[in-house]
């Protein structure tokens, strides 16, 4: 991972994090396991969304 995408990782990662609790949320999932789970995919998902946004910018 270049360092371009890792920088955009943080960003990314937390933005796709926290939309990912409040469409939970707004669904009607409340307990802590299952909201923690979707953060955790948002983090994941991430990984190639900054390599991809990293190469499209030219890093």
């Amino acid at each position: 991972m270049t360092h371009l995408a890792r920088a955009l990782f943080g960003v990314i990662a937390s933005t796709l994090a926290g939309t990912g609790v409040v469409i939970a949320l707004v669904a009607g999932v409340t307990g802590l396991w299952p909201l923690l789970a979707v953060a955790a995919l948002g983090a994941v998902v991430a990984l190639p969304v900054s390599a991809r946004v990293a190469r499209g910018l030219g890093g």
